[in-house]
């Protein structure tokens, strides 16, 4: 089997699609060879599943940014993810967090609006990339929250993170991941996560949803395949991936790296990737939002 990860090797979803695929190779009775198709934001691993044979030995790999690039990239993108990939599991999904340079005058969410109202240009709001769940949910932050605020978008979750550390911003929606080590050392004060009920890696936080009905935003990770895959070859692929989940590797990587693991049914795949395109539809249009 072939498992398409859109993005390169060693990052966060490389790995996590290297440990999953190890742990189905005994069951699916065959090698998982991890493919690394880079580029576009996760466009040209995409586009290559969605040209491969629906022979059932194909699966993509992906994040979030799918949903993103249906509005954000929809100049370049040439398919239709619901209409020309199959669902096979929604598998994790990792929380953003709130996260503040200690010298930041807040110590909740509330006083930072308030904050960002009193500060000449407003706050300067980190995005780990163009395009990322961090910058959209920098973006959510002004249009649900009403911050005040100037995004600075970075090349990547680490530069964020070091620039909301040393201070360079003032606020940055990171991955669990980059922030729990700067959060436990006190570079960091944490405010909130984005996921709609609180987070298992920092329960002690609030959803920015409790506060602001409708912000959530999420690091999710997902499997599809080409259109018109057997029905067979999805139901074992969804199958062995739940099983994947419960193996003790599987829940210590998830339990270090902040992911929750989730599992789906396909349908539900299908479902949640529909409320995540009309969501980020709408944040950026509202918020006029183009790639440079």
């Amino acid at each position: 089997m072939r498992l398409i990860v859109p993005f390169s090797t060693g990052g966060g979803t490389d790995i996590q699609g290297r440990l999953l695929g190890e742990k189905m190779r005994s069951g699916l009775g065959q090698q998982v060879l991890v493919d690394n198709r880079t580029g576009a934001g996760g466009l040209i691993g995409a586009q290559i599943t969605v040209e491969s044979p629906p022979d059932g030995y194909t699966v993509l790999f992906t994040t979030a940014t799918i949903a993103v690039n249906v509005t954000l990239q929809k100049d370049r993108m040439k398919f239709d993810p619901l209409k020309d990939l199959d669902p096979v599991v929604w598998v994790s999904s990792a929380p953003l967090v709130l996260v503040v340079h200690p010298s930041v005058p807040a110590k909740n969410v509330k006083e930072l609006v308030a904050l960002s109202s009193r500060v000449p240009q407003g706050l300067n709001m980190g995005g780990n990339t163009p395009g990322s769940t961090s910058h959209l949910s920098a973006e959510m932050f002004k249009q649900f929250a009403k911050a005040k605020g100037v995004t600075v978008l970075y090349k990547g979750g680490g530069p964020a993170t070091l620039g909301v550390a040393t201070g360079e911003i003032d606020l940055l929606f990171a991955t669990a991941p980059s922030s729990m080590p700067h959060i436990k050392a006190g570079r960091l004060r944490a405010l909130a996560v984005t996921t709609a009920k609180p987070a298992s890696a920092l329960p002690e936080l609030p959803t920015m949803n409790s506060m602001y009905p409708g912000f959530t935003s999420d690091n999710w990770y997902a499997m599809f395949m080409p259109k018109g895959s057997p029905k067979a070859a999805i139901d074992r692929i969804n199958s062995e991936v739940k099983k994947a989940l419960s193996a003790e590797e599987v829940s210590r990587f998830y339990a270090r790296e902040g992911l929750d693991p989730v599992g789906s049914t396909p349908v539900e795949l299908t479902e949640m990737m529909q409320r995540e395109i009309a969501k980020y539809r709408k944040i950026i249009t509202d918020g006029k939002i183009r790639l440079r």
